[in-house]
């Protein structure tokens, strides 16, 4: 892949094969921008980045996991976001845990 702001620090594969990769650029820095990134894998393209509203202050974005109704969820620190994925939409903070910083989210469903 050729994106210079890119910081891979998770994978995973959307439903439709594409690689989504969360990032913090530059990396380590306090004014870092953390998004999540969409790759095409057959070309290495940037297809879409996926954006929290600058509010919400999301920082070190780590897992990334995919759930119900194509949402997309994003840990990072104190939080872990959402996005409507087929449109690319920032739903909002679903978690909301001070000092968070976790590898992963699991999804429990009723």
């Amino acid at each position: 892949m050729t994106d210079p702001e890119l910081s891979p620090l998770d994978l995973a594969i959307a439903p439709g094969g594409n690689l989504m990769v969360s990032s913090e650029w530059p990396f380590g820095s306090p004014d870092a921008q953390a998004t999540v990134r969409e790759y095409d894998p057959s070309t290495g393209q940037l297809v879409r980045v996926l954006t929290p509203e600058p509010a919400v202050h999301f920082t070190k974005p780590r897992g990334l996991r995919f759930g119900p109704g194509g949402q997309l969820y994003c840990v990072g620190r104190d939080s872990v976001v959402a996005f409507d994925f087929p449109s690319g939409k920032f739903l909002g903070v679903a978690a909301d845990l001070s000092r968070l910083n976790g590898q992963a989210v699991l999804l429990l469903l009723p």
